[in-house]
């Protein structure tokens, strides 16, 4: 049999592996898709697994239980070497190993874009995993325990400050929801007051959301800083070093939680370890048809999709326009690959990948949202529903879907769950300071 490998098991990597499975006759090829993580992450689900809103483990994909007749290699892939056709792997565990086959599609993915700025490799959290959203919750439930029993002052105010960079989706949905989640926190803890909360947005252009209109954009800022929020624009961070957030526009305070999410960068391995056609911006060279190479050539037996493909957007009126780096694009080129590599495999030519956005939509805290497609705009609690009508219709398999309405109508009945786990980031604790303890001896009556 051929083998297709899959590099990368996120979006794209998984849905072109669930749709492999579908398509291909007994016998026809083997499917490999190799990822560290044992599952695909639904990202549109993290803003709410920040908030309570949506269990951490309904955002994640399990690829085993999910992809069956499928290879799944834990590991990551550190070189492609097409001219051999060989990947090199880096398992989690055990020494790197080649791993040879016929035909490679690498859905990679993207990495959070960092800067060389001061304290942020230290201090801050990204926001597209589901460990990442699970710690910044936990971080900032565990900032109200503490800062309740403080007194008014410094201390006080670096546990409630909050700092969130980058005002795309990613960022503007996650700074939304957790500000939601302190505002409603309030009520269990009479020790502290609004005066107490400081949430700080962070965008070096001139607006938040680029993916909706002016308006729509005007109106989330003024619904955030309605909420208590300050929306820095033009601004950008210069240093977080030690905790103490240093902002271009002269603002400077102390917090104990940043988070980044200014944008994506091409991974290590598309960047650098590949004999794959690169762009500049580190993007593999991709045909509309999702070969790897370019309209007038192709390379053999290599295919991309997703975040790491400069893949041409054939629905865009702007030529040269490339398609957009997110979950709708990314899903459904998947699917594409998928039905591509099966008509390449029986001898027939692959389709063209066209797809028309289908509008944005951004949950922005329990009860409140923003949808826009084209000149429609819907706001509030209907844009609410619509986006997570949307989603829990887009979350792959129905085991996902019921899991999370569940979660959904519980939290509708008896509110967020309220319980921090930052524990389990240190499960030996407890252990080691119990075996700390002297033990007790008996005494005679």
């Amino acid at each position: 049999m051929r083998r297709i490998v899959v590099v990368g098991g996120g979006y794209a990597g998984f849905y072109a592996a669930w749709k492999l499975e579908k398509k291909l006759r007994t016998g026809e090829a083997e499917v490999v898709v190799i990822d560290p993580r044992p599952y695909m992450t639904y990202q549109p689900f993290l803003p709410e697994v920040l908030s309570g809103s949506v269990e951490a483990r309904h955002a994640a994909i399990s690829l085993r239980r999910n992809l069956r007749r499928t290879k799944i290699i834990a590991g990551a892939v550190t070189s492609i070497e097409h001219a051999r056709h060989v990947v090199t792997v880096h398992p989690v565990q055990g020494a790197d190993f080649e791993l040879p086959y016929d035909i490679i599609a690498v859905t990679a993915g993207a990495v959070t874009r960092t800067l060389d700025l001061p304290g942020v490799a230290e201090r801050a959290i990204g926001m597209k995993h589901v460990e990442e959203a699970v710690a910044i919750r936990d971080r900032l439930l565990t900032a109200f325990d503490e800062a309740s029993v403080l007194p008014p002052g410094p201390e006080r105010q670096r546990l409630l400050t909050v700092t969130f960079v980058g005002g795309g989706f990613a960022g503007v949905e996650g700074f939304a929801e957790l500000l939601a989640l302190a505002n409603a926190l309030l009520k269990s803890y009479p020790e502290l007051t609004p005066a107490d909360l400081a949430f700080h947005l962070v965008e070096a252009s001139h607006r938040i959301l680029p993916e909706v209109g002016d308006g729509p954009a005007q109106w989330v800022r003024s619904m955030l800083e309605r909420r208590g929020a300050r929306v820095h624009l033009d601004t950008t961070l210069e240093s977080a070093a030690d905790g103490q957030v240093v902002l271009s526009d002269g603002t400077t305070f102390a917090s104990d939680l940043i988070v980044w999410t200014a944008g994506n960068a091409a991974t290590r391995l598309v960047r650098g370890h590949t004999d794959l056609p690169v762009t500049r911006r580190g993007m593999i060279h991709t045909r509309a048809d999702l070969r790897v190479g370019t309209e007038t050539e192709s390379v053999p037996d290599a295919w991309a999709a997703g975040d790491d493909a400069a893949i041409p957007d054939l629905a865009s009126p702007v030529a040269g326009s490339l398609t957009v780096p997110n979950a709708q694009n990314a899903v459904r080129q998947g699917k594409l690959l998928a039905k591509n590599l099966v008509r390449t495999l029986r001898g027939r030519e692959p389709k063209k990948y066209v797809h028309h956005t289908l509008g944005a939509v951004a949950t922005l805290g329990l009860g409140t949202g923003i949808f826009q497609y084209k000149r429609i705009v819907v706001k509030g609690f209907l844009a609410w529903l619509m986006h997570r009508g949307y989603h829990v219709l887009a979350v792959p398999t129905w085991d996902r879907k019921m899991r999370v309405l569940a979660v959904w109508l519980t939290a509708a009945l008896y509110g967020r769950d309220i319980v921090s786990l930052a524990s389990v980031q240190r499960p030996r604790d407890a252990f080691v300071n119990e075996a700390d303890v002297p033990a007790l001896t008996s005494r005679s009556a």
